[in-house]
């Protein structure tokens, strides 16, 4: 194996330790396992890329990225997995992204509602996760519905169901378990968004950060990624393509 530049090592791994932050608050790419360990795809990605770097794994779990996203400032993490939006690239430098999931809109099964563009209307009340990529999408893009934030992407649908909101924004698979398992709700077909996740690094360190777009490439040409979501149970994930 070639040898890693000693730049890369004391950028992703500073403390001699790669720290990844690991967000259950997006149940497509982290799970808890049966003894409460972290699973899935981001976790099998942090994995990886700490056998390449010949250093130990800490993970740091977190509920929400917007959580993740707060705890940049107090230095706990040297990657995390996020989805790239414009208010986190002045402090983050993202990866291409290695997975791209859909934003829409749960909500009941009487509702008029057929497609998301329905849905911004004066009135209309959508739940969001704070600090999301959707809440950060909707947040400049909504031009007359409003947002009423929970703690995390989980806690927005009950918000949306105690509420009696129009709809819970989310990400389209943990969406669609919730209405196969409740009749009285369900998921529109057309999405918001795109949102493209990848692997981040806290700006300024440039040489880990150029290791880290290499690394997101090499995983999904191997096929890591693509298998570490069918072991998790998110086969129906699309693995995003190669960057050019």
């Amino acid at each position: 194996m070639t040898a890693i530049d000693k730049a890369v090592i004391a950028d992703l791994a500073p403390t001699g330790v790669l720290r990844a932050a690991i967000n259950f608050g997006n149940p497509v790419l982290a799970q808890r396992g049966p003894q409460g360990e972290p699973q899935g795809v981001s976790v099998a990605l942090a994995r990886a890329l700490a056998a390449e770097l010949g250093v130990e794994l800490q993970m740091n779990t977190f509920d929400a990225a917007g959580k993740v996203f707060a705890a940049l400032e107090e230095d706990v993490w040297d990657i995390a997995f996020l989805a790239i939006e414009p208010v986190r690239e002045a402090q983050i430098a993202f990866s291409a992204p290695y997975v791209i999931i859909e934003g829409t809109y749960l909500v009941k099964a009487a509702a008029p509602w057929r497609s998301v563009a329905e849905l911004d209307r004066p009135g209309l009340r959508i739940a969001v996760g704070q600090g999301a990529a959707y809440d950060l999408f909707l947040s400049r893009s909504l031009a007359h519905a409003s947002l009423e934030r929970a703690a995390t992407s989980g806690g927005a649908v009950d918000l949306f169901i105690e509420r009696e909101l129009d709809a819970a924004a989310g990400v389209r698979q943990p969406l669609a378990r919730v209405a196969a398992a409740d009749p009285r709700y369900r998921v529109l077909d057309d999405a918001f968004t795109d949102i493209r996740q990848a692997m981040a690094v806290p700006k300024g360190r440039s040489a880990g950060a150029a290791y880290v777009r290499a690394f997101v490439e090499r995983q999904k040409a191997s096929g890591l990624v693509a298998e570490a979501l069918r072991q998790s149970g998110q086969a129906d994930v699309a693995v995003a393509p190669a960057q050019a």
